[in-house]
């Protein structure tokens, strides 16, 4: 679940936490999506922020339960955007719309 535009955002494959994000603090990503469940070795997770500006890729950790995880650091002031790949450069985007969450003070 996030926060996207106000809104609550019921999604199974992507938990955002906290969500609204708090600016100059961390969130902390949890990834169940495509790339998970079709048994990736490796998952990364490319973020930006206000709209993609300065976007970076980070190594996500996978759990026992075989999601992956990572923390962000939260720098934008308005949303932080995410998509994910896997070590094979296989995307997973959201078909097109990615994931964000809000910004907050």
């Amino acid at each position: 679940m996030f926060i996207a535009n106000g809104k609550h955002i019921p999604d199974q494959r992507v938990d955002i936490s906290p969500s609204p994000a708090i600016r100059g603090r961390e969130v902390l990503v949890r990834y169940k999506g495509l790339l998970a469940e079709s048994g990736a070795d490796r998952v990364f997770c490319h973020y930006g922020y206000d709209g993609w500006q300065n976007p970076n890729t980070t190594e996500m950790r996978r759990e026992p339960d075989g999601s992956f995880v990572t923390s962000l650091p939260v720098t934008g002031t308005n949303q932080i955007n995410l998509c994910f790949k896997d070590s094979a450069n296989n995307w997973d985007n959201n078909s097109g719309w990615n994931w964000m969450s809000d910004i907050r003070y």
